[in-house]
């Protein structure tokens, strides 16, 4: 008789990556010709990041070199939230970029609600931030979770862990 394997899907931020990437970028930006003489800051608060640039432009620029250094850290640019931007002063902006990290309740029963579709036969149970996918067939899980990470119906980041 077969055991039955599970797997949790939790939305996680790598902290250290993240900070290595935030590190990086401001190097970037100081050997950056086009960042001389400007004031450039990147700050990492407890739930957002906080660009301080000249204009759009810089802004703009900040963001590419920050995605950048994201992806070669293998970080979802999905931990990235809607930017909001303000006026700060000598004409300068400011941006708030939320970071994105736990399941929602809400986006928990879509995520379960997709799973039940396309797989009756796995059982999955929400569990606070995180959900639970439990079945027999390995491949079926491994399936679940390609179905997760590939639908566009899920705008947040995801990682399985406790693979069993």
């Amino acid at each position: 008789m077969a055991s039955e394997s599970s797997f949790d899907i939790v939305s996680e931020i790598n902290t250290q990556e993240l900070t290595n990437a935030l590190d990086q970028t401001r190097k970037e930006i100081i050997a950056r010709y086009d960042f001389k003489g400007i004031n450039t800051e990147i700050k990492q608060e407890e739930t957002q990041l906080v660009i301080l640039t000249a204009d759009e432009y810089k802004l703009k620029a900040v963001r590419d070199i920050l995605e950048s250094k994201l992806l070669r850290r293998d970080l979802d640019l999905k931990i990235l939230g809607v930017p909001k931007n303000e006026e700060a002063t000598m004409g300068q902006i400011r941006s708030f970029i939320p970071l994105v990290a736990g399941i929602a309740s809400e986006k928990a029963k879509i995520i379960n609600k997709l799973i039940r579709e396309h797989y009756p036969k796995v059982k999955t149970v929400i569990q606070g931030e995180s959900i639970r996918a439990s079945g027999k067939s390995l491949d079926e899980l491994q399936s679940v979770m390609q179905l997760v990470k590939s639908s566009e119906l899920i705008d947040i980041p995801v990682q399985f862990i406790n693979y069993r």
